[in-house]
C-alpha cells in the first residue's frame, strides 16, 4: 500500500476508517465515530439523557443494534446487516419472526431505477422495523419463508454530540457545524467530519482572530440539542459554516444564510469568485443540513452551508454507491482549502480608522513608498494604500476595500498592515 502523504490522502483515510461503523442518530456508533475524531482532534463530548427537552424536541431513546438478516429456507443470510450498516432501515425496532416472502415485502425498501444500489432509508420517530436491498437482490428471492431477525434495543439513553474549540484572540466565536449521523455513506456526512477535522488542525497551527467552535452533532436533533443547551451564550456566534457533502468530485456551492448578507456569506462569495474556482452561490432555503436550524427566525445567525454537489443533487445521494471510491482526495482538500481562505479573509477583516483624514497623508516621508520597491505589483500595493486610508472611517472593512477596488484581499490587508504599523490607521 502506497504511503499516505498529502492532506487530502490523510482525509479520505479517514473516511475509509470511519464508512464501516454504523452511525445514527444516538447510539455507540456516534460514539465510535466520536472517539476516532478525538485521536485527530480533542473533543469535549456531551450526553444527553434520553426525555431533556430541547427547544420544541425532546431527545428520544437510544438505538443500538448487534445484528440483523433476512435468512431463506437453508439459512442463507440474502440481507445482512454485518455487510453493510444501510441494509436496515435505521431506528428499526426488534423483531425475530419467520414469514412468507408476500408479507416481508412491505418491510423491504429498494431503488428500481438504480437496481444494483442499496438505499438508506431511517424511522426516527415512528416504530417500525425493515431492510434496505438491491432490487437484483430482491428480484432473485423465491417465495417461501424467510427468516427475519433485528436484533437491536430502543431503551432510554443519551444522545451524543462533541465539540472542538480552537481559541482565538478575541472571545466572539465562529462555528463549524457538520453532522455525524449517517451510516455508511462517505460524501453525506464522512468527507464533512474529514474536512472539519483537518480545519481545526490547521486552524490550531496558528491563533485565529475569532475563537473557532468545531460541532460534531447528529443532524436535526443534535443541532437542536446545542442551540438548546447554548442559548444563553448564543450570542457569541458572530459567523458560521455547516459542512456536507464536502468530498464529491462536482464544483462547490455555498448556500447563503438566510440573513443573505451576513459577513460569512459575503466572505465566501469574494473567496469563490477571486479564486476563479468553477462554483455556484444559491440563495438560503428552509431545507437542507443543520444551517437551518442555526438560522431560525429566533436565533437568525450569520451561518452559511459549503458543500460540492447539494444534497439530493447527484444519484449516488443516500444509496450504497456513495461510497469511499466516490468522494476523492482532491475534491476534499479543495473544498478544505476554500475553508481556510475564507476564514482567513474573516480574520482580518477589521474596520480601520484613519488618523490623518485631513487631506492625504505623506507616504513616502514614512517609508512606505520605499517599503514597495522593486516589488513586482508596486503600483497595485500603493493603489491598496489610498483605497485603505479613503475607506477607513470606521464603517467599512477591509472587504468592503477588496470589493470595491477590485484589489485582492491579501493585497488590501497588506496594505493595511503597513499603513497601522506606520501609525497613519488604528483599528
Amino acid at each position: 500500500m502506497a504511503p499516505v502523504t498529502t492532506t487530502g490522502e490523510r482525509m479520505h483515510a479517514l473516511v475509509e476508517r470511519l464508512y464501516p461503523l454504523c452511525r445514527s442518530i444516538t447510539g455507540d456508533g456516534v460514539r465510535a465515530t466520536l472517539e476516532i475524531v478525538d485521536e485527530y482532534v480533542p473533543l469535549q463530548v456531551h450526553e444527553v439523557p434520553t426525555g431533556t427537552q430541547v427547544l420544541d424536541w425532546t431527545v428520544p431513546q437510544e438505538w443500538n443494534i448487534r445484528d440483523a438478516y433476512i435468512a431463506d429456507a437453508s439459512g442463507h443470510r440474502v440481507v445482512d446487516f454485518a455487510a453493510s450498516s444501510l441494509h436496515v432501515l435505521g431506528y428499526s425496532v426488534p423483531v425475530s419472526a419467520t414469514m412468507p416472502l408476500a408479507e416481508l415485502r412491505a418491510h423491504l425498501h429498494t431503488l428500481p431505477d438504480h437496481p444494483s444500489w442499496v438505499p438508506y432509508r431511517t424511522s426516527y420517530y415512528r416504530p417500525e422495523w425493515g431492510f434496505c436491498l438491491a432490487q437484483e437482490t430482491l428480484d432473485a428471492l423465491p417465495d417461501g419463508e424467510y427468516e427475519v431477525r433485528v436484533d437491536s434495543t430502543l431503551a432510554d439513553g443519551h444522545l451524543t454530540y462533541a465539540e472542538h474549540v480552537v481559541p482565538g484572540q478575541v472571545p466572539d466565536e465562529v462555528i463549524v457545524s457538520c453532522h455525524v449521523c449517517h451510516p455508511s455513506l462517505a460524501n453525506d456526512n464522512l468527507a464533512g467530519i474529514a474536512v472539519a477535522t483537518f480545519l481545526a488542525r490547521a486552524l490550531a497551527e496558528r491563533t485565529p482572530y475569532y475563537t473557532y467552535r468545531f460541532i460534531f452533532a447528529p443532524g436535526t436533533i443534535g443541532a437542536i440539542t446545542w442551540l438548546a443547551r447554548n442559548r444563553e451564550r448564543v450570542d457569541r456566534v458572530k459567523h458560521g459554516l455547516v459542512l456536507a457533502c464536502a468530498g464529491d468530485r462536482g464544483h462547490l456551492t455555498y448556500k447563503r444564510s438566510r440573513r443573505g448578507d451576513a459577513e460569512i456569506d459575503r466572505v465566501m462569495r469574494h473567496v469563490l469568485r477571486t479564486s476563479e474556482r468553477p462554483h455556484e452561490v444559491t440563495e438560503f432555503t428552509p431545507y437542507g443540513y443543520d444551517e437551518r436550524q442555526y438560522c431560525s427566525p429566533g436565533f437568525d445567525l450569520g451561518v452559511g452551508s459549503l458543500s460540492r454537489t447539494p444534497y439530493a443533487g447527484y444519484p449516488e445521494y443516500h444509496t450504497s454507491a456513495d461510497d469511499p471510491g466516490f468522494v476523492s482526495p482532491e475534491a476534499m482538500e479543495d473544498t478544505l482549502a476554500v475553508c481556510r481562505e475564507a476564514f482567513a479573509v474573516l480574520d482580518r477583516n477589521r474596520r480601520y480608522v484613519n488618523l490623518s483624514p485631513y487631506g492625504e497623508p505623506q507616504l513616502g516621508r514614512r517609508g512606505l513608498y520605499d517599503a514597495l520597491g522593486g516589488r513586482s505589483d508596486t503600483q497595485q500595493a500603493q493603489m491598496a494604500m489610498l483605497w485603505v486610508l479613503s475607506l477607513s472611517d470606521g464603517e467599512h472593512g477591509l472587504l468592503d476595500v477588496a470589493e470595491r477596488s477590485g484589489l485582492p484581499f491579501d493585497t488590501v490587508a497588506a496594505a493595511a498592515d503597513a499603513l497601522r504599523d506606520a501609525g497613519l490607521i488604528k483599528a
